[in-house]
């Protein structure tokens, strides 16, 4: 399960960036091509956060779509599957979004101290 590595690393990231000041909530952007499970990052997050200054930290996932721009006519689609094509018909596209895995925003206590 990659997912629990992954989690580990936002944790530590996030951890670091707080500077001892408790985490009250971390909001993550993952693409759906990223082959990440979100409701296998929140059970893994539930589990490294315990002990941790993120322990009752709201963990919150964005699903990104996977977004492509066609090389031959410009249009911009969605890509259900890897191997959707654009509506004229060309697969030499672009990909814009979807493959995205960030840690987008995290909240701080605001009556902690550093």
């Amino acid at each position: 399960m990659h997912e629990l590595a992954l989690v580990q690393s936002v944790v530590e990231m996030v951890t670091e960036h707080a500077q001892g000041r408790g985490v009250r909530r971390v909001k993550l952007e993952i693409g759906k091509f990223t082959c990440v499970a979100p409701d296998a990052m929140r059970f893994c997050f539930d589990v490294v956060v315990a002990g941790t200054q993120l322990e009752g930290a709201c963990l919150e996932i964005v699903e990104v779509e996977p977004l492509a721009r066609c090389r031959a006519c410009g249009e911009t689609f969605v890509q259900e599957t890897l191997w959707t094509s654009c509506r004229c018909g060309a697969q030499d596209y672009e990909r814009m979004s979807g493959e995205e895995l960030r840690v987008k925003e995290y909240e701080l206590d605001a009556d902690a101290t550093v």
